[in-house]
């Protein structure tokens, strides 16, 4: 299968269980590796026959600033929900980091992976 990737799409959210994390914007950074057949746009060479990276960005970087979670592990999931609800994936690998979320380390974050199936799809 084919790979479309987005790496270190930043947005600003309200994320964490700390009463200060509840009040203040924080950036968070997501990857993206989706599974997608991208032979019919190398010969057409069309936008429309491919996953529009743009358009995802859009869409994901919309709700990520609307969104107020106190746990990455949800707005992970909600994502991957996005993103395999509304586009033609065949599976996604999605990463998020809360880089600045701990003084001693540089990064923190989860890795999911999720097909169509997982959402009764």
């Amino acid at each position: 299968m084919d790979r479309i990737f987005i790496q270190s799409l930043r947005a600003e959210t309200v994320i964490g269980i700390y009463e200060w994390e509840k009040n203040t914007r924080q950036t968070v950074l997501v990857d993206l590796d989706m599974g997608f057949d991208t032979r019919a746009a190398g010969q057409s060479d069309d936008i429309e026959d491919t996953l529009n990276y743009k358009s995802i960005a859009k869409r994901l970087v919309g709700f990520i600033e609307a969104s107020r979670f106190e746990l990455v592990e949800t707005l992970a999931e909600k994502l991957a929900e996005i993103v395999l609800r509304e586009f033609v994936v065949s599976d996604l690998k999605l990463t998020l980091h809360k880089p600045g979320a701990l003084s001693d380390a540089q990064d923190v974050g989860i890795v999911i992976e999720r097909r169509p199936e997982d959402y009764g799809l």
